[in-house]
């Protein structure tokens, strides 16, 4: 069976402690390191999605980053 050009699709058991193991394919794809910490993303009608650790970065800085100009801005305009 072909699959659609980076997209994947692994099977875990969970354990009787609910953890389970990403698979080591999925931990190099996605350069998953022991230590690093996942967000856990859940809709009940869509289901568990594990983002890549790169796009809630980005998605961050694009909060906080915007943020942190403004608040520079408005410290030097108070000065």
């Amino acid at each position: 069976m072909n699959r659609p050009k980076g997209k994947y699709a692994w099977t875990v058991k969970v354990g009787e402690k609910g953890q389970f193991v990403i698979p080591k394919e999925a931990r190099d794809i996605f350069d998953i390191k022991p230590g690093d910490t996942l967000i856990l993303l859940g809709d009940e009608k869509r289901g568990i999605a594990i983002p890549p650790k790169n796009a809630i970065m980005e998605y961050a800085a694009k909060i906080f980053g915007n943020n942190a100009d403004n608040d520079e801005e408005r410290e030097q305009t108070e000065k």
